[in-house]
């Protein structure tokens, strides 16, 4: 038997007035749940929450929950560490990849592109500093004249009219050597000393000028026939760089041995000098010192009445010849003629 079908009534206006007017009157709502700790009892209120804005203000999100974060800690800077594997890569690739670099050559030119490209890398102000060359006999072999060049690296913010020093090494060769020792080793501490007082934010006690010199291998037997580059960086300084320069340092040969030498041309004031040696105590590091060396850069900057000094110039059986090759360097020996000048500069 078919059971009639009840009506359905549909809730009219004041009905749905009411049931509202109820709810408001018990403080409920329509989604409430008893026992929800998530939803707030009448005796409560809300913490507001603050978020930060990119401007840096804050902003009031009504009705969360406050949440404060704790405040950013950046972790401390690590330390500026000279690196001999870094060094030593540079030996590999100036001696190993690119070879025997005599001043005007096209070996030369790719040296001191890369070299350029590494310091650019770093954040310095590159500059070329061109000049001529004339022919001659380099080491037994006959070099024409033409164009080299000297690769000069400063800070951003660099200014000649305050006191600064200048670091370097000659980045070419003789003819007949690949120029592991004599000069890559000394390229690439300073090249790795520039890399330290980039990362170090300008920790150096002075700001530094890094020159790669060009043409300091002879095409002559006389004094005169050596050191083009240098004298020529010397020739081109202005008044403002002549009065304000405090030291002039020359990195040639620092990768064999176990002991540095540090050495003047015997016209220098031995300022220099005496500070590098002691930056070796304090690095525990052997040195000797000698006052009669003028085979190397520094010399164009002590005949012009400048304090210099040369770091390095232990003898050994591959110079100028075809066995100065990579293996011939000794990493750890970068490294200590790297952390003497290191600390030269810091302190």
């Amino acid at each position: 038997m078919a059971h009639p079908r009840r009506p359905i009534h549909h809730p009219t206006s004041w009905a749905i007035a009411a049931l509202v007017l109820a709810m408001l009157g018990t403080g409920c709502s329509p989604d409430s749940t008893d026992g929800d700790p998530a939803t707030p009892t009448p005796s409560t209120r809300p913490a507001e929450a603050t978020t930060a804005s990119p401007t840096g203000t804050t902003t009031t999100i009504p009705g969360t929950t406050s949440a404060t974060a704790p405040p950013t800690v950046e972790p401390p800077a690590p330390p500026a560490v000279f690196r001999a594997p870094r060094a030593i890569r540079t030996v590999r690739h100036l001696a190993g990849v690119i070879g025997p670099r005599h001043a005007t050559s096209p070996a030369y030119a790719e040296a001191a592109g890369w070299s350029a490209n590494r310091l650019r890398s770093l954040g310095y102000a590159v500059e070329r500093q061109h000049f001529e060359v004339p022919s001659g006999n380099s080491w037994g072999v006959d070099v024409p004249a033409g164009t080299s060049q000297n690769i000069v690296a400063t800070a951003a913010d660099f200014s000649p009219s305050a006191p600064y020093l200048i670091v370097g090494a000659h980045l070419d060769t003789v003819p007949v050597a690949p120029g592991a020792e004599d000069n890559a080793s000394g390229v690439s501490v300073v090249l790795e000393l520039a890399r330290l007082a980039a990362a170090d934010d300008g920790g150096t006690r002075l700001p530094v000028v890094f020159v790669l010199f060009g043409a300091e291998e002879p095409r002559g037997p006389g004094d005169d026939d050596h050191h083009y580059g240098s004298r020529a960086y010397v020739a081109a300084m202005s008044p403002a760089q002549r009065q304000h320069l405090v030291a002039m340092v020359a990195l040639d040969r620092v990768g064999v041995g176990t002991i540095v030498p540090v050495c003047t041309g015997g016209v220098s004031p031995l300022t220099v000098q005496r500070q590098l040696l002691r930056a070796t105590t304090a690095e525990d590091v052997a040195a000797s010192g000698c006052t009669d060396n003028q085979s190397s850069d520094h010399w164009s900057f002590e005949k012009a009445g400048f304090a210099a000094a040369r770091v390095g110039s232990t003898p050994y059986a591959g110079y100028h010849s075809a066995g100065d090759v990579p293996s011939v360097v000794n990493p750890a020996q970068l490294r200590r003629a790297g952390t003497t000048m290191w600390t030269w500069l810091t302190n």
